[in-house]
């Protein structure tokens, strides 16, 4: 297991991954931060916890929408793929997707905790 040290809004936080992720993990750090600072920008410094819960929805309704085009697109291209097949393979990138923010989402929280 390794730690990686990503910064959000000023603030740096340990957060552990698997070997190998590292770079990935520092890159979602990087996106956090920038949509974190987004967010400073329009509604300004309202805590550190308001600002990561924003974010995420912020996150998680990007994702839908890429998941709603993608479907789109494969339904539009692939005719003649069921829809239940394109369901299912839909629903296992947002369970990938979903592991991944919550195993994200978990080190930032257990961050949080050990930096208060």
């Amino acid at each position: 297991m390794s730690e990686v040290e990503v910064a959000i809004n000023g603030r740096n936080y340990q957060i552990a991954c698997d070997d190998g992720q590292e770079a990935h993990l520092a890159q979602l750090g990087e996106y956090v931060d920038r949509r974190v600072k987004e967010l400073v920008t329009a509604v300004g410094q309202v805590g550190d916890s308001r600002l990561l819960v924003m974010a995420s929805l912020m996150i998680a309704d990007e994702l839908a929408e890429t998941f709603a085009d993608l479907k789109k697109a494969t339904s539009e291209s692939e005719a003649s793929v069921s829809s239940e097949q394109v369901e299912d393979r839909v629903a296992e990138i947002v369970d990938a997707a979903a592991a991944r923010i919550e195993t994200a989402t978990a080190g930032l929280v257990a961050g949080a905790a050990a930096s208060d």
